[in-house]
């Protein structure tokens, strides 16, 4: 590979801190890093909050594997919880496959030059014997020193708790859920616990419920309740997002029944009787995202100081609340935030831009009375940036659909050749934040376009509706519809159009190569290219997935045949380069291997490479490099340039 075609790969893939899993409790903040040289050796860490030139402190040893698989895509995969003036900290270890515990106070001032925050109280301790299942990290402490928390054991989600004063012992199940369950958590002293369920045929964003429980003196659940109300999930089909609990008696959430998720506030004084202090309604305005992993949040802080983030018109912003009542909307330059975290008036978040890579933001809104963000933080901007450009067109049906434009930064062509890119999800987005390969190839002279077809998040549940039994053909239909767009408008080469997909987008993709002429070659990693394949063996959380996206397999048979690429492989004549990991977990690479012979026979320049250990999504960063670079070298010869 010539150093022209290199791609900066250092810019997302530094040795500096990763600051994975943020959070942030009194003044300290925590965080996950890797140790050592491989990834399934990282450790947590802590330094005080907003002193960034602090030396980290490292708190667990390299000995764990730090991880959450909880429902396949898993989540943050530890909580710090402060109680009875400590920090008490819980993780789940992928080693021994159980849960662990230790307590930390805060260092005196005279450690702290020593890089000293927290002294441990008591050695790590693994509360749990091992589990043939996953454990998720939305524990709750109560007064007698019960851990509650869910897991997941053959194929069922049942809430359990520990007794923090033993070790390598049984969970006790309390509740056997009858599907899924997300989202635990607690009012302050635990006496009252919260939780989303949901079950075949929908996913968490389609629809669920959200239950409340009153816990006894002995830890047992003594009654339960799910929350009915007439205004919003009586009648129709509702999402409930990340049920916060603000203090004894309130809790707020994000709900979908007016079509975009907004805030709720509920008071729980009496579990027979939970009612709705405040309702805010807001068209256009986002609280919530799909809940494809856990710990997500849009939501930190008390009744007293709560910070809620909110998606607006294609940026975001923070707003501020006190006492229920709205106080501040902070406008800010990101277009993603995530490891959202409060206390108090320190706010705590990774903030990213589509010009600069994801930074830690670290602010003490006490200090000084903002009206913008950018008023308190600095940053770095990338030069030399080709910044996205909203795009609205005419989709499947003539419905406005949203997309970003890339322009070249050089001109290497009369008229620059166009990369469509498809998400995967395909209930996802693209948010305009800064992405390395997108600045490559507009460095190469390469105008990019980002597709958010029928179906993605962030423009309300009606836009995510869209794709309900039209998986395959409202997608492929919006990103034809958008090449067309920009070869009508003269912007792009009509001769060099190509698609980018991973996983669902990779779907895409080669449906777009099979039905139409526009795109002359496809690019796809770990594409799902078998939709009944996907119905008999992906993995549970996505084990329904497919009946609001296609419909349900027995009465939908044809349409699981029709839109599925492995079946109509040999029309595939143009040229086509895959990427697999032979350790995916999500869509085996077996799939790809079938289709490997016949598209290459089709295909002088079509390719298929495998990794031999990556999974759905790569990781190592010299096999990022060799995607770039046989992805260059695939371009020039598919498209002649």
């Amino acid at each position: 590979m010539s150093n022209e075609d290199k791609l900066k790969v250092s810019q997302t893939e530094s040795k500096k801190k990763a600051y994975k899993e943020l959070t942030i409790v009194r003044d300290t903040i925590f965080w996950i890093d890797v140790v050592g040289e491989g990834q399934n050796e990282n450790a947590i860490f802590a330094r005080p909050f907003n002193v960034k030139e602090a030396f980290p402190q490292q708190l667990t040893s390299k000995k764990y594997n730090i991880k959450n698989n909880f429902h396949g895509y898993g989540g943050k995969s530890y909580k710090c919880i402060d109680f009875k003036n400590n920090f008490y900290l819980i993780w789940i270890d992928q080693i021994t496959k159980a849960v662990w515990f230790q307590i930390f106070k805060e260092a005196a001032s005279t450690y702290r030059s020593q890089n000293k925050y927290l002294f441990s109280v008591q050695e790590p301790n693994q509360l749990s014997k091992s589990i043939d299942g996953n454990f998720d990290s939305s524990f709750v402490i109560s007064e007698n020193n019960l851990l509650y928390g869910i897991c997941e054991i053959n194929n069922r989600d049942y809430l359990f708790s520990l007794n923090l004063k033993k070790t390598k012992q049984d969970i006790h199940l309390i509740k056997k859920f009858k599907n899924f369950v997300g989202e635990l958590s607690s009012n302050t002293s635990a006496n009252l616990l919260s939780w989303i369920e949901w079950d075949s045929p929908y996913m968490p964003w389609e629809k669920n419920e959200l239950f409340f429980a009153q816990i006894d003196l002995d830890g047992d659940i003594q009654k339960i309740k799910k929350f009915s109300n007439k205004l919003i999930n009586s009648k129709k089909n509702v999402s409930f997002f990340q049920p916060f609990w603000i203090n004894e008696t309130h809790l707020v959430c994000s709900e979908d029944s007016s079509g975009w998720w907004n805030l709720l506030f509920l008071d729980v004084s009496e579990i027979e009787n939970i009612f709705i202090r405040k309702r805010v309604e807001r068209n256009m305005i986002e609280y919530g995202a799909p809940q494809w992993v856990t710990g997500i949040t849009f939501f930190s802080g008390d009744i007293k100081n709560l910070f809620c983030l909110a998606k607006k018109e294609h940026r975001l912003v923070v707003e501020q609340y006190k006492d229920l009542e709205f106080v501040k909307e902070f406008s800010t330059p990101f277009t993603s935030i995530s490891d959202f975290s409060v206390f108090r008036n320190k706010v705590l978040f990774k903030g990213y831009g589509s010009d600069f890579l994801g930074i830690v933001f670290e602010i003490d809104v006490a200090k000084k009375v903002l009206s913008n963000f950018s008023e308190k933080i600095f940053f770095d901007h990338i030069k030399d940036c080709s910044k996205p450009e909203t795009f609205w067109f005419k989709g499947f049906e003539a419905k406005s659909t949203h997309s970003f434009l890339y322009k070249p930064l050089v001109k290497n062509f009369r008229k620059p050749p166009l990369l469509v890119r498809a998400h995967s999800g395909p209930t996802s987005c693209f948010d305009g934040s800064y992405n390395s390969e997108v600045q490559y190839w507009t460095t190469k002279g390469f105008f990019v376009a980002e597709v958010n077809y029928g179906g993605s998040s962030g423009f309300g549940k009606a836009y995510r509706e869209r794709l309900n039994s039209k998986w395959g053909i409202v997608d492929s239909y919006d990103c034809k519809a958008l090449a067309l767009e920009l070869i009508k408008s003269n912007l792009v080469d009509s001769e060099k159009v190509v698609i980018f997909g991973n996983s669902a987008g990779g779907l895409t993709a080669l449906n777009c190569l099979l039905y139409g002429s526009i795109f002359k070659a496809a690019i796809c990693r770990y594409p799902v290219i078998d939709l009944k394949d996907m119905h008999y063996n992906t993995h549970r959380f996505e084990r329904d997935y497919l009946n609001s996206l296609v419909g349900d397999y027995a009465t939908n048979h044809d349409d699981y045949i029709n839109r599925s690429p492995i079946n109509y492989i040999n029309k595939i004549k143009k040229p086509t380069l895959i990427f697999h990991g032979k350790k995916d977990k999500v869509i085996s690479y077996e799939q790809t291997l079938k289709i490997q012979e016949i598209l290459i026979r089709n295909n002088k320049y079509s390719e298929v490479i495998f990794f031999e250990n990556e999974g759905h999504g790569f990781k190592n960063i010299e096999n990022k490099k060799v995607v770039i670079q046989k992805s260059h070298e695939f371009l020039k010869n598919a498209l002649n340039i």
